[in-house]
């Protein structure tokens, strides 16, 4: 079973702490849909390239990890929907001893990418960038011939559809005939608008973390789509930015993404300047429902009296990984404020700490 984001937050920080000796940490990531018989014989022939490593500990380290892994792999009929990441090796602080441990993830996410890397650390930017995945941002780029629709996941692009409308490239023709080349092609347009709008609501009504849609391709044909009715209202009420781009393929939601970073991070931005807005009135108007020094908002979190934290980036990665960890036990939730807006910098000056309650304490 995938284990929650919180899970895989504290696991992620966990391995981050463990170093090697010497190059005998494994990381392993096995794609969605890959098979992982596949990847046992992989690692089978791993162990013959490990035979070549000088050091007798390292060597033997390396090898037994794979053996490890291959039984772990062997426990498995089939990848996870989500593919897997696995992590095993020697995390001894001392010379001489060995404690080989492993860990076996089926993450939140689709896993993207297949690895195989033996190192002084385990790879954990996989797993990072799916805890950066708290928004999604529904892209749709198109003309008249061509949409690609898909979704942004953090740093991830997914394309979810492709779709072509058939209409005929202009032809010389005159009188009669261009007239009807003209009808003939205005409806096929239509038609493929309607289609367009269809396999839009199909990929995102039913997304609750959705918060916004952006939409690329040439000046007129995105305006006309978006302003002629065919998308239902709670869809174009979504659309939150509009880019002029001629590529409506698979690349064209790169430069879509790469075209509108002022629009998410405007995004973003109003995301925090909302909650610190909160806190803010909160504090002004009824102090005894907030505590923003880091002892009372700990004692609060230890009560289980807190609804939101709030930290600022610029606190020690040590002290937010406790604050995360009491949230997560009482199920808050946990922001961290960027100090890029006048508010953001205004709560790292205050005390760079914050937390919002669901009870006086």
């Amino acid at each position: 079973m995938a284990i929650s984001k919180e899970e895989l937050t504290e696991l992620v920080e966990k391995l981050e702490e463990y170093k090697g000796r010497h190059t005998e940490l494994i990381t392993v990531y096995i794609s969605e849909g890959y098979d992982c018989n596949s990847v046992q014989k992989q690692l089978e022939a791993e162990k013959s390239t490990a035979k070549n490593i000088k050091s007798t500990a390292t060597r033997k380290n390396v090898t037994d990890a794979l053996d490890k892994i291959v039984r772990e792999l062997k426990t498995y009929k089939q990848t996870p929907p989500n593919g897997l990441a696995i992590f095993c090796g020697n995390i001894s602080l001392i010379e001489g001893q060995v404690d080989l441990q492993i860990w076996t993830i089926e993450p939140p996410l689709p896993v993207r990418i297949r690895m195989y890397r033996c190192d002084k650390d385990f790879v954990l930017d996989p797993l990072f960038t799916m805890l950066e995945v708290s928004e999604i941002f529904g892209l749709v780029v198109m003309d008249r011939k061509e949409a690609t629709i898909g979704v942004l996941e953090g740093k991830r692009i997914e394309v979810l559809q492709k779709l072509t409308s058939g209409v005929p490239s202009k032809v010389k023709a005159g009188g009669q005939s261009a007239m009807r080349f003209h009808r003939i092609t205005e409806g096929l347009t239509k038609e493929f608008y309607k289609r367009i709008a269809e396999e839009m609501k199909k990929a995102f009504f039913e997304k609750p973390k959705l918060k916004g849609i952006l939409i690329g391709g040439p000046v007129p044909t995105k305006d006309e789509f978006v302003e002629s009715g065919y998308l239902l209202t709670p869809i174009q009420e979504k659309i939150i930015g509009m880019k002029d781009l001629g590529n409506t393929d698979e690349s064209g939601l790169k430069d879509l993404v790469e075209l509108s970073k002022d629009v998410l991070a405007e995004q973003e931005i109003i995301r925090e300047k909302k909650v610190l807005e909160k806190f803010f009135t909160t504090l002004g108007e009824n102090p005894e429902m907030v505590k923003y020094k880091l002892e009372d908002v700990k004692k609060a979190l230890e009560y289980g009296a807190v609804d939101l934290v709030l930290v600022s980036s610029h606190m020690e990665r040590e002290k937010i990984k406790e604050l995360r960890h009491l949230a997560q036990e009482i199920s808050a939730e946990l922001v961290i404020i960027s100090t890029e807006t006048t508010e953001g910098e205004q709560f790292q000056q205050l005390s760079g700490v914050g937390a919002m309650l669901r009870f006086k304490v």
